[in-house]
């Protein structure tokens, strides 16, 4: 069985959801903490969220593990991707500081090296040959890296976590044409906070694979939770908040997808 699920689509655009997955190896099963146990960092029902990008005609790629596995969104050689407190490409502690695992029982170096091999790269060879084939089909391709979290966790940004939180790279992964029709749809509407490359600025996926000057458009998306589903296990889907959340995400893939044609 693949370490993933991807389903190929008709435009150039691809959608990946690095940290949905819940599925876990013996060995970090065996070694979670009582804290770890119900993946309370999981980006709980974003394939749901984002499953009309299906009709849009997107590409969909969503990993099957859990972070607590290997995380997807980190560089293979663990090089922190922020000066602020964040999570390594084998997360030692949960978001909120508590350990991931309890003592003693924390995989194996090798089990970890198996785990990137296994795991952590076939994700990117997905994305590497995906965006290949958008680019060799139509000239460019579009990457779209969707994430949620917790609107509150004081460990990592102070007070509340604006709703959408869109990353570039500091403007490094898309082009200015991009961002500012993203910015547009944010600032058309009213009932949603937004900021710009905030405390999320894109993780791995987005800044390895953005390159505006070859033309291949990245940008992360991270959510808050809040607005979709229950923040405390068991973490339950809200199909009304999330109804309303679609309303502005539907846009802004649509004007991601305009605008990065003639980006």
């Amino acid at each position: 069985m693949t370490p993933f699920h991807f389903t190929p689509g008709s435009l150039p655009l691809l959608v990946s959801i690095p940290h949905a997955g819940t599925q876990l190896t013996p060995e970090v099963e065996a070694g979670l903490s009582d804290a770890a146990r119900g993946l309370p960092d999981t980006d709980w029902h974003v394939p749901l969220l984002f499953d009309f990008v299906r009709d849009l005609g997107a590409s969909v790629l969503i990993g099957r593990y859990s972070r607590f596995v290997v995380d997807l969104n980190r560089p293979a050689d663990n090089q922190p991707l922020y000066a602020t407190a964040t999570t390594g490409l084998y997360p030692e502690t949960l978001f909120d500081g508590s350990p991931t695992f309890t003592p003693g029982k924390t995989p194996t170096a090798a089990q970890r090296e198996r785990y990137l091999a296994e795991i952590w790269q076939p994700y990117h060879q997905q994305i590497q040959q995906e965006l290949a084939r958008l680019k060799a089909a139509f000239g460019y391709a579009l990457l779209f890296d969707a994430h949620s979290i917790a609107s509150v966790i004081p460990r990592l940004f102070e007070g509340r976590l604006p709703d959408l939180n869109i990353g570039t790279n500091d403007g490094r992964s898309c082009s200015a044409a991009v961002v500012q029709g993203l910015e547009a749809v944010c600032a058309a509407q009213s009932d949603y906070s937004w900021v710009v490359n905030g405390r999320f600025k894109g993780g791995y996926i987005t800044r390895a694979y953005g390159r505006p000057e070859a033309r291949v458009q990245a940008v992360q998306l991270e959510l808050a939770q809040v607005n979709y589903m229950d923040e405390t296990p068991p973490f339950a889907w809200q199909q009304a908040r999330a109804s309303a959340l679609q309303k502005v995400l539907k846009p802004l893939l649509q004007r991601f997808i305009e605008q990065g044609k003639s980006a």
